[in-house]
């Protein structure tokens, strides 16, 4: 009766009171199976914590060997120079060396810490914020992600990073750079040291103009040939941007230097003679004289291969991309070895002897130099949480940009675009050793600028390289630089402006972006377009120079729609 007064007191009739007390018992009821789903969560969510942590360390140790390797290269090259410097120097020479070397160390171990905290925090802080809400969510069973899901997609965000990705990147080997065992390429020529390819279109609608005014592409020793056909497939090729112009489109193809004696000792002599030989080559094909093309350290070499005077008469038109003309203006590499110590500023701490006996320039050590350079964003724990932070928005199931690499049965889909993988796969495995005496012409642009005369600080031929034959031979020049690129710089690109007319064009985002991003012929930067302030991209101007000579006889479909542009 207490209870009946007591339920009447309330206002709550008896069906209601049946009712809350069918919703006590069956909250009673249901409770020991709630209980065993909770304790299901947990050893689920253990099993994906202690996954996820073997995950992550064999991640890291991944990234961490593959930055590691080459330091300990660079330890037995050092130790093999200094074991014969210590007996030719005094030792208090060697001490305040010494002394100097550890001051620039603890200077990358700092930049290479902030790296790393920042990287971490980066990535860490959010996902706290998320593991809490993940508890949350699982205490008071409400919807959205609980701890179980929480911890499953952070284990399989370290297997995406750790195994699949990897994976994609080596799979990507079949669409990126050239093939030319594949269609599409002619080769015209060859030397000891180069083979000379003509690039065809791989547009089937246009055609070459056999008549048409032809380009020679340079392309950079350390950075290889490959990144100017990037992506062929996706139209992101550099040297197709030219070719589906019906322009006459050929490329300088470095030979194997681990198989070819003439390359390891090839001279900047050599390089020229052997891009005069091509160029004949192509002028008596065509008839005209040619533009000569370089992009990045190729760029480089274009110019000292027109100062010596070996290319009159073959060449009338110079385009450089991302080209470093003096690198003692650089404020990335070229501060770099201004901070190493003279004593370590040598060329002899990255030489490698082949069982043959020739010398040559480490290539993965080359490669490392401008990691070390770059500590606080190329550090093995940076790198490795910036693509734990992309691969968070596979797993996360966020939409990637642009095509996707693909999966085998039974693993899941990656959303990272192609271009990010041909870009790894590139800086993964484009790593090649270099002939000295090219590297050491690349050397003394980093270290002896430009003098006030227009003097290069190399000799080709026993002959001193100046700017003012540019003038005297009325060869027109291009160069198109990055706004962001950090490799090389604003400064280090337009340098020889200083002494020569040019004309400049600048091209959004960094150092590839020419060769990939802007390579795209729809993209806003397209390079056959004209840009802001009249800016030209280097096939327009290319273009502009056929029409001005009156190259151009029958425009191909593709072409008619470039040139309304």
């Amino acid at each position: 009766m207490v209870r009946f007064s007591h339920i009447v007191m309330k206002g709550m009739n008896m069906k209601d009171c049946f009712e809350h007390a069918s919703d006590f018992y069956t909250s009673i009821f249901h409770f020991p199976g709630k209980l065993l789903d909770m304790n299901l969560k947990m050893i689920e969510t253990t099993g994906n914590l202690i996954k996820a942590e073997q995950t992550y360390w064999v991640g890291l140790n991944k990234y961490i060997d593959d930055f590691m390797i080459p330091y300990e290269t660079a330890a037995k090259y050092i130790t093999r120079v200094e074991r014969d410097k210590l007996f030719c120097v005094p030792v208090s020479e060697s001490m305040e060396s010494y002394l100097d070397l550890f001051t620039f160390y603890l200077d990358i171990v700092n930049k290479e810490l902030a790296g790393r905290i920042e990287a971490i925090n980066n990535y860490h802080l959010p996902e706290l914020n998320r593991l809490m809400i993940a508890w949350f969510t699982t205490l008071f069973n409400l919807e959205g992600e609980d701890i179980s899901a929480f911890m499953e997609r952070y284990a399989r965000t370290l297997e995406l990073v750790t195994y699949r990705y990897h994976e994609s990147i080596k799979e990507i080997e079949s669409e990126y750079g050239f093939h030319f065992e594949r269609s599409g390429y002619i080769k015209t020529a060859e030397t000891e040291r180069f083979d000379l390819y003509q690039v065809l279109p791989n547009d089937p609608r246009v055609k070459v103009r056999e008549d048409g005014k032809p380009i020679l592409i340079i392309p950079p020793y350390v950075l290889g040939s490959n990144v100017l056909a990037f992506l062929p497939g996706e139209n992101k090729s550099y040297v197709h941007s030219f070719a589906n112009q019906g322009i006459p489109t050929y490329i300088r193809i470095l030979k194997d230097i681990k198989t070819n004696p003439a390359v390891q000792v090839m001279t900047g002599e050599d390089d020229t003679l052997d891009t005069r030989f091509f160029c004949e080559q192509i002028k008596e094909k065509h008839g005209k004289l040619l533009t000569l093309n370089g992009y990045c350290q190729g760029g480089f070499t274009a110019v000292c291969n027109l100062l010596t005077g070996k290319l009159d008469g073959l060449v009338d038109a110079l385009i450089t991309c991302v080209s470093p003309i003096d690198g003692t203006r650089s404020k990335g590499l070229g501060q770099f070895l201004k901070d190493l110590p003279r004593r370590f500023n040598d060329l002899a701490y990255g030489t490698k002897t082949l069982p043959n006996g020739n010398q040559v320039a480490d290539g993965d050590l080359m490669s490392w130099v401008y990691k070390i350079k770059s500590i606080d964003d190329e550090a093995p724990i940076v790198a490795f949480y910036r693509d734990l932070m992309m691969m968070k928005k596979t797993s996360c199931g966020d939409k990637g940009d642009g095509q996707t690499a693909g999966r085998r049965r039974g693993e899941q889909s990656l959303n990272v675009s192609k271009t990010a993988l041909a870009i790894n796969y590139w800086l993964t495995y484009e790593r090649n050793d270099l002939p000295m005496a090219i590297t050491e012409m690349s050397f003394k642009s980093y270290n002896i600028p430009i003098t006030k005369d227009g003097t290069l600080p190399v000799k080709l031929f026993n002959r001193k390289l100046n700017f003012a034959r540019l003038k005297e031979k009325g060869i027109k020049w291009l160069i198109c630089y990055g706004e962001d690129d950090d490799l090389v710089e604003k400064e280090t690109a337009l340098s020889p402006l200083d002494y020569v007319d040019t004309e400049v064009t600048m091209f959004p985002k960094g150092h590839v972006a020419i060769a990939t991003s802007w390579s795209r012929p729809t993209s806003e930067y397209a390079l056959h377009k004209r840009f802001a302030n009249n800016q030209r991209g280097p096939v327009r101007y290319h273009l502009d120079l056929e029409r001005e000579h009156g190259h151009i006889v029958e425009a191909s479909e593709g072409l008619e729609n470039t040139l309304k542009m």
